[in-house]
């Protein structure tokens, strides 16, 4: 990683009339990391704005959205293998599931993730795509911030209350500092420059987890789910990941290889890439 740089999260809602939505820049130099954060409502002007202020005119190593992208930034509209194989086995009984492409909500969140992704695109400065499940020419990726969260717990069921499933687990993370391990592998010694317990809002925890996922893209240490053509959700590293959440998300990977025929299907992917982690050896 470069001793200097940014990424870029983006939260996407639906709502016209409220500020549903959020974007959230991460910026490191030698010594920290910093954090940013605006809301802003589903509408062209509000969307451009807020992510051209928090992003700024440097250029952004990686930008990550929470909602349905694939190659092209095409409209998806069905149910995609990335969505598939994190909503089968153990894993969805212990920390939920994605929705589908395929429903209402899902096409709308395609939407806005593609509105989102064409600004970034048009009005940001980014850095181009190296990573080996790109679905764009510039480092534009899928981030789903309830999982990424869920796979680090060891304990996750555990963890009841009223709030949003995944503000119970950032709460956790937060006060358990596992942020600062993931954070400290990625970009080294460098510390947070706030407290990371002072993010309350649920848009801006989740905008906030979509510039992890970032971060862990322009690292190079990350977890992909789905395919060539529907695209990939992008999870932590598998050194991230609590024992029993790796080993649920292999065993559907392995179960999806076994019962596929010839058409091709979703898989997992761990980078760096070892033996260790592929489909069919986890």
């Amino acid at each position: 990683m470069d001793d200097q740089g940014s990424v870029l999260g983006i939260d996407v809602g639906w709502s016209e009339e409220r500020s549903t939505s959020a974007v959230c820049r991460l910026t490191w130099d030698n010594h920290r990391i910093c954090w940013k954060v605006e809301r802003f409502r589903a509408v062209p002007s509000d969307r451009t704005n807020a992510i051209r202020r928090v992003a700024g005119a440097s250029e952004l190593h990686a930008v990550a959205i929470d909602g349905p992208l694939r190659r092209g930034l095409d409209v998806i509209g069905r149910y995609r293998s990335a969505e598939r194989l994190l909503s089968r086995g153990d894993l969805p009984r212990r920390i939920g599931k994605p929705g589908q492409s395929s429903s209402p909500n899902g096409k709308k969140l395609n939407v806005q993730a593609n509105m989102s992704a064409m600004v970034v695109k048009e009005r940001c400065c980014v850095r181009k795509a190296s990573h080996p499940v790109r679905i764009d020419a510039h480092a534009i990726v899928e981030a789903f911030p309830t999982t990424f969260l869920g796979v680090m717990i060891e304990c996750p069921t555990r963890l009841t209350g009223s709030r949003y499933r995944s503000d119970r687990y950032f709460a956790h993370l937060a006060e358990n500092h596992c942020f600062d391990r993931l954070s400290k592998a990625l970009l080294g010694g460098r510390r947070w420059s706030q407290d990371l317990r002072e993010l309350k809002n649920h848009d801006d925890r989740a905008a906030f987890v979509c510039a992890l996922t970032a971060l862990s893209v322009a690292a190079g240490e990350f977890t992909a789910v789905g395919d060539t053509k529907d695209g990939w959700i992008i999870l932590p590293p598998q050194w991230a990941f609590a024992k029993w959440a790796w080993a649920a998300i292999c065993k559907t990977a392995r179960d999806e290889e076994a019962g596929r025929e010839s058409a091709p299907g979703g898989r997992l992917s761990s980078f760096p890439e070892e033996p260790a982690c592929s489909t069919t050896s986890c």
